[in-house]
């Protein structure tokens, strides 16, 4: 079964894309932001990362950046989720190594269908 690690700080966000996750048979990990979502993956790398943009610490655009530079984890698939949904902002999420990227508010089958594919390779 694989394991999707889910970087949000907001609790009802984060709770709601576990859920999702779990409802479809993942095993689910939670961060609240980018500096233990680090510390996270360094104890135990999941198959995935659900990474939220704006967080405190460290935003998800630098969690991202060192993970694709990093050679243990480059090859870790990212799906950016983020309420910054304009042109622009999955450009550079992107550019920063994402997998994909999921604009708030998103269809629960876009997330679930789009990590499913990621897991798949």
């Amino acid at each position: 079964m694989s394991t999707v690690l889910v970087v949000e700080d907001s609790i009802t966000q984060r709770e709601m894309i576990s859920t999702l996750l779990k409802g479809s048979g993942l095993t689910v990990a939670v961060a609240s932001d980018g500096v233990e979502a680090l510390e996270r993956i360094q104890e135990h790398c999941p198959d995935l990362v659900v990474l939220d943009i704006v967080m405190p610490r460290m935003n998800g655009y630098e969690v991202c950046r060192r993970l694709k530079a990093d050679p243990k984890t480059q090859n870790l698939p990212v799906v950016m989720c983020s309420s910054k949904g304009e042109e622009f902002d999955r450009y550079w999420g992107m550019k920063q190594g994402a997998d994909a990227y999921i604009a708030k508010p998103f269809q629960p089958t876009e997330l679930v269908g789009t990590v499913k594919q990621l897991l798949r390779g």
